[in-house]
């Protein structure tokens, strides 16, 4: 039976080693570790390769579970990437002077142990380990079933490049994927400093609602786009088929599209890139007929139902809803919107304003696709998660994001009247 507690123990030890090491010594394991995915690429494939034998290729998930040999030199470089960063860590966030003479300074430092909790994606398990190394922080990680394989894969490389770098071995740790191993890591208190889900509706939901342990709350996607009626047809075009097709099953992806009425007469040749990717849309009655007129396949045309408004696809599928202004779609965003990404395809600048000022969500995008809400578009190198939430961290968590802050005083024997 799995010693958690001791598990979590032994990682907490390695925290406290990790934040006092230099960046230098730091980084060093992760350039070690890019070395040995690349290094390592067929072992990573063939453990991978079992995990996908196990899964059926319609299942949404299959596309977040499998790596290539193209996923994995892009893994590789994200590594490199976060390597080359400047580490958060020992920041000087403030410095002033108070009034009786002592200095005051903000200095920001690491969690200490970071929980994460993730489906299946193993990239995931080498983004974490490589900014929470990088941020001194020491992380546990919990993955799901589906990608236990590649994750202790993964594992076996990340521990190597710690033993060549000489850090601590106790730096990540990989839990087994069950469900004892999810209760013991959210309910760690005074052990685990933070935890973070990453994953569908299901398993944040589960996450926040359960844990013991602080949160930091990453949102399923339920992600839109709204044609106003000054949209540029060559804009829209290429960003709706962006966000949509890129990537069906990650958490960026076009789940809604937003049309106003005046474009309905041409919203299905607008499409047409959708339509030759095989997307099916499950529209309202207005944009349905539109759709029907226009020459979109009607094989690939549904009635939408109230359900389809809250939905995150993950699939080829996705809404088309008609509104009669930009008012009208910041109201349905407001309504059935997740707070992770939106956008507004336009070119009239009030309706720009508005949406952008207006709409409640971590990103907020004009002539854009959804799909830049990654951390290593952001220049982040890799990303923990992309935070919905408000208190804390927001949107593609990077370096600085699983980094705390603490106040230093100096003074010269001062006393409190």
């Amino acid at each position: 039976m799995t010693d958690f507690n001791e598990i979590f123990d032994r990682v907490k030890a390695a925290s406290r080693v990790l934040a006092i090491l230099s960046d230098d010594e730091r980084s060093r394991a992760i350039e070690i570790l890019a070395r040995l995915v690349e290094e390592n690429t067929d072992k990573l494939l063939e453990a991978n390769a079992m995990d996908l034998s196990r899964m059926d290729k319609s299942n949404p998930l299959y596309d977040r579970l499998e790596l290539t040999p193209s996923r994995i030199k892009s893994i590789a470089g994200d590594l490199r990437h976060v390597a080359r960063l400047d580490c958060p860590a020992g920041e000087e966030i403030e410095r002033r002077t108070l009034p009786n003479g002592i200095l005051l300074r903000k200095i920001r430092v690491p969690f200490g142990v970071v929980g994460v909790v993730y489906e299946a994606r193993p990239n995931v398990t080498f983004d974490v380990a490589s900014l929470c190394i990088k941020s001194g922080n020491a992380c546990v990680l919990k993955g799901g079933h589906d990608a236990e394989n590649s994750n202790q894969a993964a594992i076996g490389l990340i521990h190597q490049a710690l033993a060549e770098a000489g850090l601590p071995h106790d730096s990540v740790a990989l839990l087994p994927s069950t469900h004892d191993a999810t209760e013991a890591l959210l309910n760690a208190v005074g052990k685990v400093d933070v935890c973070i889900p990453r994953g569908g509706r299901r398993l944040i939901d589960f996450v926040r609602d359960t844990a013991r342990v602080p949160v930091i709350e990453t949102g399923a996607g339920v992600v839109h786009m709204y044609f106003h009626s000054s949209a540029r047809e060559a804009i829209a075009r290429a960003v709706v088929d962006n966000a949509k097709t890129r990537r069906v099953s990650v958490c960026n992806a076009l789940d809604s599209l937003l049309v106003d009425r005046e474009l309905l007469p041409v919203i299905a040749d607008w499409l047409s890139p959708l339509a030759e990717k095989g997307v099916e849309l499950h529209a309202d009655a207005r944009a349905l007929e539109a759709l029907r007129s226009g020459g979109y396949p009607s094989h690939l045309l549904v009635a939408a139902t109230d359900a389809d408004r809250d939905r995150e696809w993950m699939d080829m599928k996705m809404g088309v809803y008609t509104v009669d202004d930009v008012e009208e779609a910041i109201a349905h965003i407001d309504a059935h919107g997740s707070g992770h990404s939106e956008s507004i395809v336009a070119e009239d600048k009030e309706a720009i304003e508005a949406f952008s000022s207006r709409v409640d969500a971590a990103c907020v995008y004009v002539n854009l696709p959804t799909s830049f809400t990654d951390g290593g578009q952001f220049g982040l190198g890799a990303e923990i998660g992309i935070s919905t939430q408000k208190l804390g961290p927001r949107g593609p968590m990077g370096l600085r994001e699983i980094t705390t802050y603490r106040y230093l005083l100096e003074g010269d024997g001062q006393t409190r009247p």
